[in-house]
């Protein structure tokens, strides 16, 4: 419809002779499918280490995002996109500065190319018509011929397949108990990662382009997939294998055990080795050491991402430890088994000195959880001191306390069916 509207109105032959040309739809840019940027641009970004910004009338600019070398966005509508494109450069003000000169040599200004209300409502009540929708959302549900083609599987189950890097089946079931395992207070856990202000849940689980170089991409490079179709993490959603390697992978995560660093990076303690989270993550489960994660204010703010508790939990993080956390991560995070605890009064892991090379003792959980109990955090530091501190417990409601006990809302509702 896009296409038929903006062919209709004319505009598009002017809008691809400024390079606005139509490729795709949907989520294509806020996810992070715009492609690459042409190499010779990508080397000086990367040689000077430049601020490279982008301007979109999308819905999503966190960091990284549009692409992995675009360091901020800012939203826009449509027409400031096309203006800022052609001026070049966001260190303008479009209210006084000029877009450009004119074939007059005068200068051309925003004012003097911006549509008023008017000619726009003229254009759409001659671009826009019923028809178009009837049309399009009238076939929406054949599919092409690729669509048809694919075979359909039947019967009530899904029949798993090795082979898929989209679609695998997820770990949460297996050696499923038909009974929950009593809640245990967590000993001898590692800090993952210590984290600031405002980490996004685009930051714990970012939705889009994979990098070759990341683990999640050296996963598909081994299945076979080529650099071309690596996608997103957002349509390899399906595949915990990806998503996995994915969390925590966002090129502009700061975790101030890697200071002066950006990226999925983290040291494995005691040995002091520097790898990426994925890869600490899954030593750690090889030592059968329990992981937890500190942070700031407003953690997990951002899109309601599931992936985001979910990843968490399966690189065997047990707790976060935060200031404050947006309502919904939170909740995610007792759905998927992850204890959220809250740092009391002025307490935060600065003014408690935490590094994230200590060991984290957390007790108070094994005796039964209440919603807004406190648990205490005993710290034991690489030198053998210790110091303790007291958290809130945030599972705030009964039903929340029943979920956490399940280890989950998935597994409870798994016994529940299994129950009936």
């Amino acid at each position: 419809m896009v296409t038929q509207y903006l062919e209709k109105a004319g505009l598009t032959p002017y809008l691809e002779k400024l390079g606005f040309n139509l490729v795709g739809y949907g989520c294509t840019t806020c996810i992070g499918n715009s492609g690459p940027l042409p190499q010779e641009i990508a080397e000086v970004v990367d040689s000077k280490d430049l601020s490279v910004v982008a301007v979109l009338s999308g819905n999503r600019n966190y960091e990284g995002r549009i692409h992995s070398q675009v360091k901020a966005s800012y939203l826009a509508s449509p027409p400031l996109c096309v203006a800022y494109a052609l001026v070049g450069t966001v260190m303008c003000d479009l209210t006084v500065d000029p877009l450009g000169i004119g074939r007059n040599g005068e200068p051309v200004y925003l004012k003097d190319v911006w549509p008023t209300a008017e000619e726009i409502e003229t254009l759409i009540a001659s671009s826009v018509a019923k028809e178009q929708f009837d049309l399009e959302y009238g076939r929406i549900f054949e599919g092409d011929e690729k669509w048809k083609s694919i075979p359909a599987p039947t019967g009530t189950l899904f029949d798993w397949g090795d082979e898929s890097t989209y679609v695998r089946e997820p770990p949460f079931f297996i050696d499923f108990a038909s009974t929950p395992t009593a809640a245990v207070d967590i000993e001898g856990a590692r800090a993952l990662a210590v984290l600031g202000n405002s980490v996004t849940t685009d930051h714990i689980s970012p939705a889009g382009a994979i990098a070759v170089d990341s683990p999640a991409g050296q996963y598909l490079v081994e299945h076979g997939v080529p650099v071309e179709e690596f996608n997103s993490f957002g349509s390899r959603r399906g595949n915990h294998e990806v998503m996995m390697r994915g969390t925590f992978g966002n090129i502009r995560l700061r975790n101030s055990m890697m200071p002066d660093t950006e990226g999925p990076w983290t040291l494995h303690v005691p040995s002091g080795d520097k790898m990426s989270i994925y890869d600490a993550a899954m030593r750690y489960q090889r030592e059968g050491t329990p992981l937890v994660i500190i942070a700031g204010k407003e953690y997990g703010s951002g899109s309601s991402r599931d992936w985001a508790a979910k990843g968490a939990a399966l690189l065997g993080i047990k707790a976060v430890i935060a200031e404050t956390y947006e309502r919904i991560h939170r909740s995610n995070l007792v759905c998927m088994g992850v204890l959220p605890l809250q740092f009391k009064d002025s307490d935060s892991a600065k003014s408690l000195g935490l590094t994230g090379l200590e060991t984290f003792t957390i007790t108070g959980i094994g005796s039964g959880i209440e919603p807004g109990q406190s648990a205490t955090v005993s710290v034991t530091r690489q030198d053998g001191s210790r110091t303790t501190f007291d958290t809130k417990v945030r599972i705030d409601a009964s039903a929340e306390v029943e979920y956490f006990n399940h280890g989950g809302i998935l597994q409870m509702v798994q016994r529940q069916l299994l129950s009936a």
